[in-house]
Formats: structure tokens, C-alpha cells, sequence
């Protein structure tokens, strides 16, 4: 019922900076917490962060932390990743995830998220 489209991914350079969104429709009314995850060739799906979005606590995985910031606009019912000093080893295909209900736990793990957006390819050069 939560359809999620991502926008924003692209080549930059080492260093730079990109920022990711991803506009949530459907059934939203529940959302307990929007999160970030990557996949690179030949790679498990790894999390990059997320934000819970009644209060917009987020937290991050120690390899971003610094340098990735998540943020929302709720009457957008939008997330974002801004992402910045960009590195080879960040290039990857992103996807945004949506959680529906409350969990006692962080939600660290593709398993803990109901809905998926299509992925946006990322590519950091040298």
C-alpha cells in the first residue's frame, strides 16, 4: 500500500557530494521509520541509516557516520540522504525502506522494513 520512488543518484566525483530522495505515497498514516540501505556488486545489502519519523531521530552505520546526514519533510512525506566526501568504496545502488509499525529494536535489517523503493544506482570515482 506505501509506494516509494527514489530520485538523485548519479557519477560524481571523490570528494563531492549527492543527494538522495525518497517520496512516500499510499498508506503513510502509520509510518514509524524511513531507512537507507546499499548494495554494491557481489555484496550483501548493508544499512546506511534511518530516521524515525514521529520524533526525526536518526542514526547511522559507523562507514557514513560524519559524512551522510538523513532528514524529512513530513509534509512532503519525504525522506532524504545527503551525502557528502563522497569515496570510491560508497558507490552502490541505494534503496529507501519504510516501516510501518513500532519495533523495540533499531530497525537495522532489510527484514525489519514493509515496503522498498526501486533503487537509485550511485557511482563515486577516483
Amino acid at each position: 500500500q506505501v509506494q516509494l520512488v527514489e530520485s538523485g543518484g548519479g557519477l560524481v566525483q571523490a570528494g563531492g557530494s549527492l543527494r538522495l530522495s525518497c517520496a512516500a505515497s499510499g498508506r503513510t498514516f502509520s509510518t514509524y521509520a524511513m531507512g537507507w540501505f546499499r548494495q554494491a556488486p557481489g555484496k550483501e545489502r548493508e544499512f546506511v541509516g534511518a530516521i524515525k519519523w514521529r520524533s526525526a531521530f536518526t542514526y547511522y552505520t559507523d562507514s557514513v557516520k560524519g559524512r551522510f546526514t538523513i532528514s524529512r519533510d513530513n509534509a512532503k512525506n519525504t525522506a532524504y540522504l545527503q551525502m557528502n566526501s563522497l569515496k570510491p568504496e560508497d558507490t552502490a545502488v541505494y534503496y529507501c525502506a519504510f516501516r510501518r509499525s513500532y519495533i523495540s529494536e533499531l530497525p537495522i535489517l532489510p527484514a525489519s522494513y514493509d515496503d522498498w523503493g526501486q533503487g537509485t544506482q550511485v557511482t563515486v570515482s577516483s
